[in-house]
């Protein structure tokens, strides 16, 4: 059995069909996004101890694309390929949140604790 990661990443890349009116995370670019992330770890030499995974529904659908970092419970929302680099950098690395692409019941959790 591989050993736990130090932190998880799990990208939604759900899709549903055109015109459904919660959207989709496919549709805005999910799948970018996660191979950023692959990308990233790997060029940084983080790649077994941490992990970028697809994720079914994370049920965030007009936050997307959604991205959730364990084992904080950290959500973000509206990622795109250029923010990847900086949630590895400042979140992933130095433990410090991407304040800017926070989910706001996520912002909320992060001041209060």
């Amino acid at each position: 059995m591989a050993p736990p990661y130090q932190r998880h990443v799990f990208v939604c890349t759900n899709r549903r069909p055109d015109g459904n009116p919660k959207g989709c995370c496919a549709s805005k670019g999910a799948e970018e996004v996660r191979a950023a992330f692959k990308a990233e770890l790997d060029k940084r030499g983080l790649k077994g101890r941490m992990r970028a995974n697809a994720a079914g529904c994370l049920d965030t659908c007009s936050f997307g694309v959604a991205v959730v970092v364990y084992p904080e419970g950290t959500w973000y929302g509206g990622v795109k390929v250029e923010d990847v680099k900086d949630i590895v950098e400042q979140h992933l690395m130095e433990g410090r949140p991407v304040e800017r692409l926070l989910m706001p019941f996520s912002r909320k959790a992060a001041t209060s604790g």
